[in-house]
């Protein structure tokens, strides 16, 4: 049997939702009603947050390579990161891991692209909504990223940290959110819209919103997880 490393922790609600959905999704595909093996360890968000907001990038790979190899001591056959930010840093990650990693951004956009999709609208933390990650990979399958304004790209940002990563789900900040998709989809013409941050699903949990799909980043990296367990 294989077994996932999970970096979670940033933050913890939805590392708790990842945990849930693998064994949910396993265990659909598994007869016999066996559970996956995991292995989590939990980081400080708030140690994170602090280096991107100073654009100590180096710190921020340091700190997950770190996380890696405890995975990988612990016997995980490949791992991933439950958190979209964080995957500003992916490709040299990835590069110095002692682990296969499977990307939350790459899940998304194979999604987006059997979809259909053409152009996306991006909704996350200040840093995924500015960073090139996610517009470099969905841009050689030839789908457009839409960012929001940037007085927008203020709300959303204040709201995750302030809100959702402290577990608060509040009414007026879905209506917002949802204000700001519609907005981007008669202006800028999107098609779907990617939740670039892991709990933007526990505060949209709608398949589609304004005729358009919310792609649920947390629900796609878990299914590619599912299909390398089972693999």
């Amino acid at each position: 049997m294989k077994t996932v490393g999970i970096i979670g922790g940033i933050g913890p609600e939805s590392t708790i939702e990842y945990y849930r959905s693998i064994i949910a999704g396993y265990r659909q595909l598994q007869a016999d009603g066996t559970s996956p093996a995991i292995v989590l360890t939990s980081l400080d968000v708030n140690r994170l947050l602090g280096w991107m907001e100073t654009n100590q990038l180096s710190e921020v790979t340091d700190y997950l390579l770190d996380a890696l190899q405890t995975l990988a001591r612990a016997g995980a056959d490949f791992g991933i990161i439950a958190a979209n930010t964080p995957h500003i840093v992916f490709d040299e990650l990835k590069r110095r891991s002692p682990l296969p990693l499977i990307s939350i951004v790459e899940a998304t956009c194979s999604e987006a692209k059997q979809r259909g999709i053409h152009r996306v609208g991006l909704l996350g933390t200040r840093f995924t909504m500015q960073a090139s990650f996610y517009p470099d990979v969905f841009a050689r399958q030839e789908i457009a990223v839409v960012i929001p304004h940037q007085d927008e790209q203020a709300y959303l940002h204040e709201k995750y940290l302030g809100e959702l990563l402290k577990n608060t789900f509040l009414p007026e900040t879905r209506e917002r959110i949802l204000e700001i998709v519609h907005r981007m989809k008669e202006q800028n013409g999107i098609e779907g819209v990617i939740l670039g941050g892991t709990e933007l699903p526990l505060l949209l949990r709608d398949d589609l919103v304004h005729g358009i799909p919310l792609l649920d980043t947390t629900q796609i990296h878990v299914r590619a997880v599912v299909a390398a367990l089972v693999s």
